[in-house]
């Protein structure tokens, strides 16, 4: 099982991912208070692992319904799942990653 723990930001929302494999399908399991988020979990919970994990074929099926639930196009909840994905069936190493914003000159 890979797990990942998305903060999302200054909405203030934090949301759980969990991923587990099942033959060569991924289930994803996704907890938050987010209500776009919720709607979200709600259709995606079984993936191609190797679908999402590239966009030259077609758009990820996470990418869509994050398009689908999200009205915020920034929000990194998708690409976070994406992330727990492809640590959960061995295509990636489990490693934070991190967007760090500021604003200067004002």
């Amino acid at each position: 099982m890979a797990r990942a723990e998305i903060f999302a930001g200054i909405c203030g929302f934090t949301t759980i991912v969990t991923t587990r494999m099942e033959g060569e399908k991924c289930r994803v399991t996704i907890e938050g208070g987010c209500n776009a988020i919720q709607k979200l979990a709600s259709e995606l919970t079984l993936v191609d692992p190797y679908q999402e994990i590239s966009a030259r074929r077609s758009i990820p099926l996470t990418l869509q319904m994050g398009l689908k639930h999200c009205t915020h196009a920034a929000c990194p909840v998708p690409v976070g799942i994406i992330k727990a994905i492809e640590v959960e069936a061995h295509l990636a190493l489990p490693k934070d990653v991190s967007i760090r914003l500021s604003k200067e000159g004002d």
